[in-house]
This record gives structure tokens, C-alpha cells and sequence, in this order.
């Protein structure tokens, strides 16, 4: 049988593999590596450290701690180029080398995914250009799963909404533009948000401008046979979704204690040590406790791939069942009365042990997640949360704010609460913004006002400048005050954003990732995707007058029937239909016969620019099973430009430094 013709994750990642250990044996002999420490943890989704050092890699740095040795005479530098900070330690890096060491080195400097005229420019005034290599890695999409492909940037959310950097946007288009060339155009380009529609357009661009330097392949020009759509969500539509805390398995393990590039790392209090390794008698317990054990959170993990999207609050269950199986699938040792089944159980063993270790791991990181949600300030928090997405009046929340605060919470948690409140009501009234405000500098230090600052520069903190928004849950006919704000309340109840009643078990909608609230950025997913499904579960005249006659889940309609919907969503609104040259696509007709492509399950990509969440990961991957189960069912490939949460979106505006401190 011939494999599916769709866009393969695995090729992806060997061409990522093959890319860097390519450039690796262009330098000969032994070599020390100076990696950028964001790139860390995304190559090593795609090579081990044994493969570098089988390529001659010696010893590995991070170019962060500037502490290179001369043990080698090929030193490799591996970093982004994008900002002056990387150019400037590697120059400063080469220049200590040269000075201090008898050894005459011979350096190369690869940029990732790009050269840019910045980084030759700063190499240049420093004096070392002339004595060094440059190649580039054009690492872009990095798959974190089968169904997820990441550009694994530590912060496009603060670089895109703070700094207003296009960076992460270009970067995306081209990374997107890359899966055009391979694959053909996405048929049709369809999104919400003003930075979305940047992405859009730079595509269109880029298309334009490979054309006419006639360097795509042969079937570039030509639309896909196999890809339906493009859609691209705009992070700043739907803030609201990731500052609301994460009830999936996967994330809570998130917020409590962190996944970054597939990874967690966990006190062995918790989780105990590696198999195998040994723990020194004499090591106090206090200095046990501060030792972490990294472990592997991805499909690899089978009990971790069932358990990952599932609310938190079944996870109890299904571990007791694995349990329950695992013990009786042991003991069959003991019933086994021939040879051949001794030996088929002897097969199985490590298996059966590899299942009972990662089960060892996920009930005692159960254990110790259900130490957090079962604690007072969890709970007073996840109400509040609730309060707010269900549209209660947000001023009874404010005593358990100031509560909060004088208990010494996080600052991130109190900040996650109040620009919660700013998204989904429209801003605070300017006196009780003011008093937070105060309450928050006194309580945390006044170097705050500049994140306090930031906040309101990317609107995630705002001043309500009327009570329409908060008051006229029926919606804005022209457009939601120009569409400058998200209209949470009117939203609500158009697309069912609140589910009364959710079986976690068994879930029906989307909104089980959030035990009842369901995130506005996949809802919008689905009235592309899901049409007459979103109208049989919202109920709602106004789309159901126009969409009565609509297919069901055909992005060829986009946007049709939700566009009354879509005024009430921050941002502009784009559906753009891509068609290929008209002589190439006759060509691909006669050759490969009219039904090319018909029948085959097509692909569509999502992609979020701005970030996403393990949840709403979730949320997506119901949809596709939902879609899957269709006749000439679809396949959904997520894009971003880095995963995101509550927490990592506050650590981007916090201010770190103590101004108190001379």
C-alpha cells in the first residue's frame, strides 16, 4: 500500500537531523560545540548527544556561560542570528580564544534558521569575520508530535504583542512558505487577527517573489492535492483562554511544574531516582531533595499518550485500571503451563516493566498534583476563574483578589486574575484598576509599574471605557467597538462557550479541557471546520439562517454563516482562495487524471501564531477525532510558534529586577 501522500513529521525531523550532522562532518576531526541555550532543547528532539559525539563532537557549551575551552582547535558556534545579543557573545567569545589560547583555532559559526546582514555586520566591526566559517541550519517547524510541528521560540508572544518584533511572524511564513514548496499552495488561507493577517499576507508575498526568481519545484505553483486549508488563529483574539488554568493531565503537569522540548524535570523526591542509577548512602536527604530527573512526556510514553488529553479529573481512575491490568498480566507467569507460553511471557517482560515504571512515574506525579488543586488557594483561584468566564459580575470577585494578595500568592497568579477580568469584561473600572495597582506595588515592589506597563502596552490590562461591552451582551452590530476588543459576553452565548453539564469520561465538546469553559480559538476552529455541529450545540437563529444549507466541514465555505459572530472577535477577518497557474494545473490534470487527490483524506493545518496551549492542544485533537470519524474524514496538523501558558506569558512581562536594591 502506498503511504498516505500528507506532510510527514518524521521526514521533517530527519532533515532536521541530517541538516546539523551534515554541517557537523564538513568541520574535520574533533570539535567543541557552543550552543545558544534555546536551541538545546529543540535539537535534542531530533539527535542524542552520542550521535554528535559520533560526528566528532568533543565537548558541548552553552554560549550563554562563556566558558569555551581550548581543548580543541574546531570550535563550532550554533546560534540564532536574529538579535545583536548571540553575535555580540560569539564575537566576544572568538576574541577570547584568540587572545588567551596557543592554539590557532579554527572557527565556524552556523546560524539557525537564517544569516542575517545584523549578525555579519556586528562579526565585522568585532574582527573576526575574516576568520571564521559561515553556514546556516534553516531549522524552522521542529516536530514535538505526529500531529504538532513547533518553530520553538522561547518567547514569540512577548516579541510579537510587547516589542512589536515581526520576527517570529516572518520567521513563520517562511517556515510555512517551506511546506508550500514541498507540498503545493494551501488551497485556501483562512483567519482572525490583525497579526494573522500579516502572516497572510507575507505569504502571499513570498509566493510572489519565488515565482518570479522561478525557483519552486515543479508542482509549487499548483494547489495541493492533498492539503484543504490554512488556517491561521491570531493569539491576541482569544486571550483570555490561556490565562485560564489548565485542567488536562498534561496541562496541569504544565503549570506545576513545567514541559519544555517534550521534557519535565521533577525532584527525585517525587518520582524517585532513574533506573539503575545509584544514590550514595551519605547523600543527605536535603540535598536529595533538590536533585531533578528529567523525563520524557511525548506519544513514546504510551500511558502518558492516554492520559494526556483527558481532564485531570479521571486520571485517578484510569491509572487504577492500568494498575489493575498490569498486576493481572504479571501474574499470567504463574498460569503459564507450556514452554511456548513461559517464552511469550518472557517476550513481554520488558515491556510489562517499562509500563510498570511509567506508571510508577505518573501516580506519583498525580499524587503530587492533587497536593496543589486540593489546596485552599488553588481552589479560591479556579473559582474565581470560573466566576469570571461564566460572566459573573466581576466586582464580587474583587475581596478574594485582595485576599489573595494579602496572602502573599505569586505574582504571576494575581496578574493571570485580573488580566482574566480585563479580557473578559472589557477592562476594570478605572478605580478599581487603580487600587490593584497600588495593592500589587506595595505588595510585590515598585518595580512592578514597568510590568504593570507592559501589560497594558499588549492589553492584556485595560481600563473599561464604557460599559457597552460589559453590558450589551447581544453584540455590536458594527463591528465590537471596532473590533479593538474581544467580546467575551456576547461571544458566550453565541458559541456556547460555557457547558453546564460535561462528562469527562465520555466527553461530547471541546470544553471538557476546561471542566465547562470551551477556549474561544478552537470554537472559531470549528465554525470553519465543524459548521453544522457548532450550530446544533449553540442553537443560534442568526448563524442558522444562513448556514442551513452549508457542508458540513468544508473549508471551502470559511468563514460563511459566523460572519455576524466574527464582528464581536478582535482583529481582521481574511479567507483568501489560492489557485495555481492555469497551464500547470490543465498539466497535473491530464497527467494524473481529474480525480487526483479525490477520495484521499486530506489535511488541514492550524496554525496559532502568538503560541498555544497543551489545552487547547487537547481541545484540537477531540476536533480531529470528531473529523476523522466523518466520511472522507480530515487529518488536523498544528503549527506554532512556540507552546504556551498562563505562567510563561506573565514570566514575559515581569520585571526582574529589584530596584530596591542598591
Amino acid at each position: 500500500m502506498a503511504p498516505h501522500p500528507g506532510i510527514d513529521t518524521d521526514e521533517i525531523r530527519e532533515q532536521a537531523r541530517k541538516g546539523l550532522l551534515t554541517l557537523l562532518e564538513g568541520v574535520r576531526g574533533k570539535k567543541n560545540l557552543v550552543i545558544e541555550k534555546s536551541l538545546a532543547g529543540p535539537i535534542g528532539l531530533f539527535v542524542k548527544f552520542s550521535t554528535l559525539q559520533e560526528h566528532g563532537v568533543d565537548k558541548v557549551f552553552f554560549l550563554e556561560n562563556d566558558n569555551v575551552d581550548a581543548s580543541q582547535k574546531n570550535v563550532i558556534f550554533l546560534a540564532r542570528g536574529d538579535k545583536a545579543t548571540q553575535p555580540i557573545a560569539v564575537a566576544e567569545q572568538i576574541q577570547r580564544l584568540q587572545k588567551n589560547s596557543s592554539i590557532e583555532h579554527e572557527f565556524s559559526v552556523v546560524w539557525v534558521p537564517r544569516r542575517t546582514v545584523v549578525s555579519d555586520k556586528i562579526l565585522e566591526e568585532s574582527g573576526v569575520l575574516g576568520d571564521l566559517s559561515v553556514d546556516i541550519l534553516p531549522l524552522y517547524f521542529i516536530p514535538l508530535e505526529p500531529d504538532v510541528l513547533s518553530l520553538c521560540f522561547e518567547d514569540s508572544f512577548g516579541d510579537i504583542y510587547l516589542r512589536k518584533d515581526p520576527t517570529s511572524i516572518f520567521l513563520a511564513a517562511q517556515a510555512l512558505m517551506g511546506i508550500q514548496n514541498v507540498h503545493g499552495l494551501f488551497p485556501r488561507i483562512i483567519g482572525k487577527g490583525d497579526y494573522a493577517n500579516r502572516l497572510m499576507e507575507l505569504l502571499l508575498r513570498m509566493r510572489t517573489e519565488a515565482a518570479a526568481e522561478d525557483n519552486v519545484r515543479s508542482f509549487g505553483p499548483m494547489p495541493s492535492a492533498y492539503i484543504e486549508s490554512l488556517i491561521i488563529i491570531d493569539r491576541e483574539i482569544d486571550f483570555a483562554s490561556p490565562l485560564l488554568t489548565q485542567l488536562t493531565y498534561e496541562g496541569l503537569i504544565d503549570e506545576m511544574i513545567g514541559i519544555e522540548n517534550n521534557q519535565a524535570e521533577i525532584d527525585i523526591s517525587i518520582i524517585g531516582p532513574a533506573p539503575g542509577a545509584q544514590t550514595a548512602g551519605k547523600v543527605a536527604g536535603t540535598a536529595k531533595q533538590g536533585l531533578k530527573r528529567k523525563i520524557q512526556l511525548d506519544s513514546s510514553d504510551k500511558l502518558y499518550d492516554q492520559l494526556r488529553d483527558t481532564n485531570f479529573a479521571i486520571v485517578d481512575s484510569l491509572l487504577n485500571k492500568v494498575a489493575r491490568r498490569l498486576q493481572s498480566d504479571m501474574q499470567s507467569r504463574h498460569e503459564a503451563k507450556s514452554t511456548s507460553e513461559l517464552r511469550d511471557f518472557v517476550n513481554k517482560l520488558p515491556g510489562y516493566q517499562a509500563e510498570q515504571q511509567s506508571l510508577k512515574i505518573h501516580i506519583a506525579l498525580t499524587e503530587e498534583i492533587l497536593k496543589h488543586t486540593q489546596s485552599d488557594i488553588f481552589r479560591r483561584c479556579l473559582e474565581v476563574q470560573q466566576n469570571f468566564a461564566d460572566g459573573t459580575e466581576p466586582s464580587t470577585q474583587h475581596d478574594t483578589l485582595e485576599e489573595l494578595i494579602a496572602r502573599d500568592v505569586p505574582l504571576t497568579t494575581i496578574l493571570r486574575l485580573l488580566c482574566l477580568e480585563s479580557c473578559i469584561s472589557g477592562g476594570l473600572r478605572q478605580k478599581d484598576l487603580e487600587n490593584f495597582k497600588r495593592l500589587i506595588l506595595q505588595a510585590y515592589g515598585y518595580q512592578h509599574l514597568l510590568t504593570l506597563s507592559a501589560l497594558e502596552k499588549i492589553g492584556l490590562l485595560q481600563t473599561r471605557t464604557s460599559a457597552s461591552v460589559l453590558l450589551n451582551p447581544l453584540g455590536a452590530g458594527t463591528g465590537a467597538v471596532e473590533n479593538s476588543k474581544t467580546n467575551y459576553n456576547y461571544l458566550r452565548k453565541v458559541l456556547r462557550l460555557i457547558v453546564d453539564e460535561v462528562d469527562e469520561q465520555k466527553p461530547t465538546d471541546i470544553a471538557y479541557v476546561y471542566s465547562g469553559y470551551a477556549p474561544l480559538s478552537v470554537r472559531l476552529v470549528q465554525a470553519i471546520l465543524q459548521k453544522q455541529h457548532l450550530l446544533a450545540i449553540t442553537r443560534s437563529t442568526q448563524a442558522a439562517t444562513t448556514n442551513d444549507a452549508t457542508p458540513t466541514g468544508n473549508t471551502s465555505h470559511g468563514w460563511q454563516g459566523f460572519e455576524a459572530t466574527l464582528n464581536n472577535v478582535r482583529g481582521t477577518t481574511f479567507s483568501r482562495i489560492q489557485k495555481g497557474e492555469e497551464a500547470a494545473t490543465k498539466a497535473r490534470h491530464l497527467l494524473q487524471g481529474a480525480a487526483a487527490g479525490a477520495g484521499k483524506q486530506k489535511t488541514v493545518v492550524v496554525m496559532f501564531l502568538g503560541g498555544i496551549t497543551f489545552t487547547e492542544i487537547a481541545a484540537l485533537r477531540f476536533v480531529a477525532r470528531q473529523l476523522d470519524e466523518q466520511k472522507g474524514g480530515k487529518r488536523l496538523l498544528i503549527c506554532t510558534t512556540g507552546i504556551i501558558s498562563g505562567n510563561s506569558i506573565m514570566e514575559s512581562v515581569i520585571e526582574k529586577e529589584d530596584f530596591s536594591k542598591g
